[in-house]
């Protein structure tokens, strides 16, 4: 487990970035893949949620997991919210203790947000897409609506594919440069070939909104040394699926 230093510093909060350690999947799952849409065993991924609710905190309730459509939309956690299955979304926020949130990666980008002074938490699943509809503007805009202050919030933006290793089509960056001219500076040429910075992409939307407590991990998920799941690393090496990161986080229920 990987954790934010930045989020570290609050101790109403318990957070931590996954990788592939220490989990009961076998085979190309092996060993801690924690997505529920894989084609894993069950009770295999169950055990891993469960191991990984238990390093973040033995009392808490169980994972809150979304089914993610690399959309922009998000969901809210208050008081009175009925916890159902397979919400689609791609964000998820909470001002309520003891829930652990968390979102699935393999290469895209995982984010953990916390209001310091309004206790406000959020996950969000960043892809290409979800990043590129705005997701993550809405969810900051949910949590301005709901008296967090910009200055108040931290963002660690977790491990995910790093430019060198995101490859991409020339359709892809003309689709961004029209969105917003700006955008001409996160793609790179080498070698004939468009490599696009995913995660620096994140973080300059996270400030166009205002936030500057930005902890950018900077951990390729693709390089196997680092030991995360990666769909762009398991499609190169033909195989049929892939097992997903898990990132998290939790306001602690022992707190005033």
């Amino acid at each position: 487990m990987i954790q934010s230093k930045k989020l570290l510093k609050f101790k109403k909060i318990n957070h931590g970035f996954f990788n592939r350690n220490k989990g009961s999947s076998k085979g190309i799952y092996k060993s801690l893949n924690c997505g529920p849409g894989s084609k894993d065993k069950k009770k295999s991924i169950q055990k891993n949620l469960e191991t990984v609710r238990k390093k973040i905190n033995k009392d808490s309730k169980k994972i809150f997991l979304l089914n993610q459509i690399h959309s922009n939309k998000f969901v809210f956690i208050g008081k009175n919210f009925k916890f159902q299955k397979k919400i689609k979304a791609d964000a998820v926020i909470t001002d309520q203790k003891n829930v652990p949130i968390a979102i699935l990666t393999a290469d895209c980008v995982p984010l953990l947000l916390y209001d310091n002074k309004r206790n406000i938490i959020a996950a969000i699943h960043a892809g290409w897409r979800g990043a590129f509809k705005d997701i993550i503007h809405k969810v900051i805009n949910f949590m301005f609506k709901k008296g967090c202050d910009k200055k108040n919030i931290t963002v660690a933006i977790g491990p995910c594919i790093l430019q060198k290793n995101y490859n991409v089509g020339e359709d892809f960056k003309i689709k961004f440069i029209k969105k917003d001219k700006k955008n001409k500076i996160f793609f790179k040429k080498r070698k004939d070939l468009i490599y696009f910075n995913l995660p620096n992409y994140v973080k300059y939307q996270l400030k166009s909104n205002g936030i500057t407590r930005v902890d950018l991990l900077k951990i390729d998920t693709f390089d196997k040394k680092n030991n995360y799941f990666s769909a762009r690393r398991s499609l190169k090496l033909k195989h049929d699926d892939y097992g997903r990161n898990i990132s998290i986080i939790m306001i602690n229920s022992n707190f005033q």
